[in-house]
């Protein structure tokens, strides 16, 4: 099967957004990861994974790695930012 241009452009980016959200992944390990995440648990999975079911795994732990960066405000911290008053308003 020929691999689509579009899918491999925005799989290509979402291992680059993984990279830089698990930077203690080395290549390999992240590519085991999108097969074990696309359900390929055989010795083969890497190998044998298309681009379409990388992408999605790889948009699967965008999201839930991602939402492990976001900072949860504690509640000595206000949860909307103060905005300073203008003079002459």
């Amino acid at each position: 099967m020929t691999p689509n241009p579009d899918t491999r452009a925005a799989l290509l980016s979402a291992l680059a957004d993984l990279g830089r959200l698990r930077p203690e992944w080395r290549v390999g390990q992240t590519l085991a990861n999108l097969a074990m995440t696309a359900g390929r648990l055989d010795a083969g999975a890497v190998w044998d994974i298309e681009d379409e079911e990388a992408l999605a795994a790889a948009r699967e732990l965008i999201a839930q790695y991602g939402l492990a960066a976001i900072t949860v405000p504690t509640l000595d911290e206000p949860l909307v930012a103060e905005v300073p008053a203008t003079a002459g308003v």
